[in-house]
């Protein structure tokens, strides 16, 4: 069995040196970033904890007439830390633990916003098409044990939180969602944002465990910039990403569980993509890992994690593994925003008036394309 890709980067580096090396990345990765040094502590931390620590910086030109709005976001891939045939409870204990290690290398490089894998406080069970006993790990958004334990630590540690999670709402009839939790750096619940689109793709027809979204496009204001949530599967649709952008947006996360063989050609392009048509900040967050079900016809098909930030220049950061757990910190000067839009224009050339006329007529009843026939 050939052995594993660890990433990108360690075939480029393995293979090319000098300037052909650096060629290479300036051309895979466009303008921008540098290597952002993080502290040693941090570093050593990491690496017995076993797992990977990567910093970058995307900076702005200086103005004259706005400071730098200098803020460090972290991005996390783990992997499950007990076999799927262990008991809920301590599954759920486990990860809790995992993530509370992390965050704190992540406190400790000055992290702002962090934001977790999708469904982190779980396996990601929906392959499975099984009920039993994965809706078990549905939770309260706003008081359940993921959310009590993200309080805390973004208390602690003055950071903004995005946790993704499998959401129950006994409110309205016990209804299941994806959703992410938004904690503020004051150790706040400020509010969630549901996964919009669900896939009905192979073995990840998700409608089997969740709701579509009703909280639309929500863009939240934190002390260290507006952030949004678009969750795995929405990244396919360039509308929910432009929504985001139309409400606000200057970072959204996209945090995913995206197979190797269903859509890792994807995965590279579509967060860096939605940072250039926007305007704004991305990042991509995959989870890691393969997960193994105890039963038959369920699919276990290992998730490259890959995790990346994409600037609104067009540039983007090398990424994560592929194979092992990490933390990114990238650390960003949202001014460049405002730059790029200066350069191209591409919020003042918009348009959305046309379009939304044009999309209003296409979803009624008695639409006709506007084709004219030779």
């Amino acid at each position: 069995m050939a052995e594993e890709i660890l990433s990108l980067e360690s075939i480029l580096e393995k293979n090319l040196q000098g300037r052909d090396l650096d060629e290479a990345k300036r051309i895979l990765y466009g303008p921008g970033f540098s290597t952002l040094e993080l502290p040693q502590t941090a570093c050593q931390e990491a690496s017995e904890l076993d797992f990977e620590l990567k910093g970058y910086k995307i900076s702005a030109q200086p103005e004259e007439t706005r400071p730098s709005r200098i803020v460090r976001i972290g991005i996390v891939q783990n992997k499950i830390q007990l076999p799927t045939t262990a008991s809920i409870v301590d599954q759920r204990e486990a990860l809790h633990q995992r993530i509370t290690q992390i965050t704190k290398v992540a406190a400790d490089c000055g992290v702002n916003v962090i934001c977790y894998q999708e469904a982190w406080n779980m396996p990601f069970a929906f392959c499975t098409r099984e009920k039993y006993p994965w809706c078990q790990f549905a939770e309260s958004a706003e008081d359940g044990p993921a959310s009590k334990l993200c309080c805390q630590l973004a208390e602690r540690y003055n950071m903004v939180i995005l946790s993704p999670i499998l959401e129950r709402d006994s409110l309205h009839g016990d209804t299941i969602f994806n959703t992410t939790v938004v904690i503020s750096n004051h150790g706040k619940v400020i509010g969630k944002s549901r996964k919009n689109h669900i896939p009905r793709v192979g073995a990840f027809n998700e409608s089997t465990y969740y709701m579509e979204g009703n909280t639309g496009h929500r863009v939240f204001e934190t002390d260290f910039g507006k952030i949004a949530i678009n969750i795995c599967y929405g990244r396919h649709h360039p509308l929910n990403w432009l929504m985001y952008g139309v409400n606000g947006a200057e970072i959204v996360f996209n945090p995913s569980a995206t197979v190797g063989n269903l859509s890792e050609p994807l995965w590279s392009i579509e967060a860096r993509n939605a940072a250039i048509a926007n305007t704004y900040f991305t990042a991509g967050i995959n989870r890691v890992g393969t997960e193994s079900y105890p039963n038959e016809f369920t699919d276990g098909d290992g998730k490259p994690g890959s995790s990346y930030v994409a600037a609104p220049n067009g540039g983007r950061t090398p990424g994560l593994s592929r194979t092992n757990e990490g933390l990114m910190v990238v650390e960003l000067d949202l001014n460049l925003i405002r730059q790029v839009r200066d350069k191209w224009g591409f919020q003042m050339t918009a348009r959305l008036d046309m379009y939304a006329e044009e999309l209003t007529n296409a979803v009624s009843s008695d639409f006709n394309p506007a084709i004219i026939k030779g």
